[in-house]
């Protein structure tokens, strides 16, 4: 679990309008949401998630391979 350390930074009204957080969290926040991907990764995803809905095993490698 990550432990979010952030400053709320509200409009002139006092409304809140932005949240600043420390850089470090934020990359870790980014990596678990995969955002930091780029355009090849992100493809390779969208193949192995269609290559696992046809169930076609033979594109993966077993945990015992690895």
């Amino acid at each position: 679990m990550i432990v979010l350390h952030k400053k709320i930074v509200s409009d002139e009204n006092g409304k809140p309008s932005d949240v600043i957080i420390p850089w470090n969290e934020f990359k870790q926040i980014e990596e678990m949401l995969g955002i930091d991907l780029d355009k090849e990764a992100v493809e390779d995803l969208r193949v192995a998630k269609c290559d696992r809905k046809k169930t076609l095993s033979e594109n993966y490698i077993s945990l015992d391979d690895l």
